[in-house]
């Protein structure tokens, strides 16, 4: 078998504006078998794009059952280390290519690593935002408590992510973003008792830990599940004297590449939990990597996933293989209740009493509808910007899609 051509699509599926685009990958072979794959929308989508095309000179005529080989190939003669739009194109194809390899044996592509270790994947929910600006944050507050509380008689989640993005801002002082997020916490402490596990995202919106710890301090009495993201990532020896500090469990690794960013992260204690993003740290061949060598450390794995349908089915094949799996992030757009998302894949894995079930199909078990995809082609879109009240660059406004 060999690869024929490489594709890139930007699709922007909403019929509202204001949302992000969604990057796919299609590899074409001579035996008429195509996978697809996606990356992580790291904010320049043309470009990541761009490179996914600029790949396929490289690819064509190669064998696409050799992903280490590929997988080696785009990163060595890249010549300079990737970055996030390297890695999240290589992502991508990298997935692209195991898709391909789990249709041409007919299985499931978990089944090609080992099989399942468990019968279907716990999973959480991220409480929906409310971005009408002309809404009153205390009533925001309450109308994103009653849609959580929708979520979970519906789908019967456990778990649920808390945001903390208006807490956690400039325009405040630390005491009163300290008193917004515990203030948060305690809300929904109260309406949902113990019955309610809750993880916190502080959205990696500070540089400084003494700041995060802060934070953190102020909402440990409302027994977090994990927090995470409490500092930026570019400074991992940072991370990991945050992590000294704290008595709840940290999570981090949405914004880390490779098996070698995620070693540091390992050798230096920097957290508890660790959240491969598995469309940009290098695709599935390097996840599965990365997830081996945290259980060999006794550290869990909570992969980031924000994506599409598409998406969530890639981690839904690598969480059924990992023995330290603990639990995957799921977005209302990714588990078929929006119905534009929907529209932009052939079916849609959707929780039943707070878990996942396991892909049946072969492959990833879920593929693209191309037809509805050129259709809707990608709009430019940026994360909001900030500025703090010196004029300086603040943190990127959070979306609720994070």
């Amino acid at each position: 078998m060999k690869i024929t051509d490489v594709k890139a699509y930007i699709c922007y599926p909403w019929s509202a504006p204001g949302r992000r685009n969604y990057i796919f990958c299609k590899v074409e072979t001579d035996e008429g078998i195509h996978g697809v794959g996606e990356a992580f929308e790291v904010c320049q989508d043309t470009a990541i794009a761009e490179t996914i095309r600029y790949y396929r000179e490289w690819l064509v005529g190669q064998d696409p059952m050799r992903t280490e080989h590929i997988w080696s190939m785009l990163t060595v003669y890249s010549r300079q280390p990737g970055g996030a739009i390297a890695y999240a194109a290589i992502s991508a194809i990298d997935n692209a290519l195991w898709d391909i390899k789990g249709k041409a044996a007919g299985l499931p592509v978990y089944q090609l690593v080992g099989g399942p270790a468990r019968d279907k994947l716990l999973c959480y929910t991220f409480t929906p935002y409310v971005l009408d600006d002309s809404i009153p944050d205390e009533k925001k507050c309450a109308m994103e408590l009653e849609m959580t509380a929708q979520l979970i008689e519906e789908l019967g989640y456990h778990h649920i992510k808390v945001g903390t993005a208006r807490a956690i801002s400039n325009e405040h002082t630390l005491c009163k973003q300290m008193y917004l997020a515990a203030e948060r916490m305690e809300l929904y402490r109260r309406y949902f008792g113990e019955s309610i596990d809750l993880c916190v995202d502080l959205s990696a919106k500070t540089y400084n830990p003494a700041r995060a710890v802060s934070i953190i301090e102020a909402i440990a009495p409302y027994h977090p599940f994990f927090v995470e993201e409490a500092i930026r990532p570019e400074n991992i020896a940072e991370m990991a004297k945050l992590h000294k500090r704290v008595n709840v469990p940290i999570a981090t690794g949405e914004n880390l590449m490779t098996k070698w960013q995620f070693n540091e992260l390992l050798d230096l204690d920097g957290a508890d939990i660790l959240q491969p993003d598995i469309l940009l740290c290098g695709g599935f061949t390097e996840a599965i990597k990365i997830a081996h060598m945290a259980e060999a450390r006794y550290r869990l794995i909570a992969p980031h996933n924000p994506f599409s349908p598409l998406g969530c089915a890639i981690n839904a094949n690598l969480c059924a293989v990992l023995p330290n799996f603990f639990i995957l992030e799921t977005h209302a757009h990714n588990i078929g209740r929006s119905p534009d998302c929907s529209n932009m894949v052939t079916n849609v894995l959707s929780p039943d009493g707070g878990y996942l079930p396991l892909p049946e199909g072969p492959g990833w078990g879920i593929d693209l509808n191309f037809d509805f995809i050129e259709k809707h082609p990608g709009r430019y879109w940026a994360r909001g910007f900030g500025q703090s009240a010196d004029g300086a660059v603040d943190h990127p406004i959070v979306m609720p899609n994070a």
